[in-house]
């Protein structure tokens, strides 16, 4: 096959992939607009559940985007030149996640036009209103690192423009952990460890984004990551899901030691239902476990879909732990009046039920589909695959 035939076929492939994704993208604005025009009753969300499953998905996107971001960090700012090389690819992932992940919260909101009054008037008491200040700072901190890194005219300044990048993402992924550590009307929140988890859960969600996509661009461009490049990666992110576990373990053991919060750690470790079997059986187990074993797996930097596997494992992990989080810390009652029973109109006391609704899943696939549209061009158009000295290799001998 000649070089303009084998480029037709990749050419085909990459405009049938993007209408791929921008059909999803399409049928997520299709439900928010559905979700708009006949109100959330549509929706699994209710008075008690106010965050549903699309706060699940935009709240990872959001999370994951300053995470991807500390692949560039450790090349800018620490000087590891296997990190460095991929760091042009690591800020578009860190911008195209962020972008998805807005629109799914915006979206959501029930009233988008509103976003207006957010940008124009300001609560600084608020911690809602200091993440807009920190959304937008992100997206033009990481657009001038870019700018630093891909103009050749600029890189002087690249180390620099990385170091603001590097705080600033530590502080939005701070800002949005104290949206719920700050947040007193729910026995799940009102954590001060929550805005450390959410840093690390960021390293470790941005992380397995990052070896996926960077996985699947390597297979499509015919090349082979080196064996030493990933087991790198794949040893750091043991290290990070590692760490995700250790301040889960001492969030709950920090919840139990107060008995005001018994009642909430045995809702979720014990009597929860659905939450604590996402607990158990998808963060711990899918998302924990199995991904350290398959991280720490002797053949693991040698095959790249082992170290895929473990990635996708942990999204899913990630997926789960915010649900439980998010809506089973809303699904709990608040305790008002410690060692009284409770109960009221407004169904005070009682564990308050949620099921997403088709739409909302569709609305949060919606949102992952823009961030693969926007990395799928940007890809295609500009230079953003990692420039390590790899040789090219036919696909149909690619082994991992």
């Amino acid at each position: 096959m000649n070089n303009n035939a084998f480029h037709k076929i990749e050419q085909g492939v990459f405009y049938a992939l993007v209408a791929a994704i921008g059909l999803i993208a399409l049928i997520g604005m299709g439900a928010s607009y559905y979700m708009e025009e006949h109100g959330h009753v549509v929706t699994g969300m209710n008075n008690q559940i106010v965050w549903g499953m699309p706060h699940v998905f935009a709240v990872f996107l959001i999370v994951a985007a300053s995470g991807v971001l500390n692949v560039a960090s450790i090349g800018s700012v620490f000087g590891k030149t296997v990190y460095k090389a991929r760091a042009p690819l690591s800020g578009l992932l860190a911008l195209a996640m962020l972008a998805g992940g807005l629109t799914v919260l915006m979206l959501d909101l029930g009233r988008p036009d509103r976003l207006i009054v957010a940008m124009t008037h300001y609560n600084f008491k608020s911690v809602f209103a200091l993440n807009v200040f920190f959304y937008t700072g992100f997206f033009a901190v990481v657009a001038v690192y870019l700018w630093t890194m891909m103009d050749r005219k600029m890189n002087g300044y690249s180390k620099y423009a990385g170091f603001a990048a590097f705080i600033w993402r530590l502080a939005l992924t701070t800002a949005t952990g104290s949206i719920f550590g700050l947040l007193v009307a729910r026995q799940a929140y009102a954590s001060a460890l929550l805005a450390p988890m959410f840093v690390i859960m960021s390293f470790s969600f941005g992380l397995a984004v990052f070896t996926i996509v960077q996985s699947t661009m390597y297979k499509w461009n015919g090349l082979v990551l080196d064996e030493a490049v990933r087991r790198r990666m794949k040893n750091l992110l043991a290290i990070f899901v590692a760490a995700v576990l250790y301040f889960t373990v001492v969030y709950h053991l920090t919840n139990l030691y107060y008995a005001k919060q018994i009642a909430f750690e045995r809702f979720i470790l014990l009597d929860g239902g659905i939450y604590t079997a996402l607990f158990w059986v998808g963060q711990i187990l899918l998302g924990t476990i199995a991904p350290l074993a398959l991280l720490f797996h002797p053949n693991a930097a040698k095959r790249g879909r082992i170290v895929f596997a473990a990635s996708s494992l942990i999204i899913i992990g990630g997926m789960c732990q915010l649900y439980v989080l998010i809506i089973g810390g809303q699904a709990f009652p608040l305790s008002i009046f410690p060692g009284m029973v409770e109960s009221s109109s407004f169904f005070d006391g009682e564990i308050h039920s949620y099921s997403p609704s088709l739409p909302e899943f569709l609305l949060g696939l919606g949102g992952v589909a823009i961030a693969g549209l926007i990395t799928t061009i940007a890809v295609r158009v500009l230079h953003f695959m990692p420039s390590d000295d790899f040789h090219h290799v036919d696909r149909r001998t690619i082994a991992d």
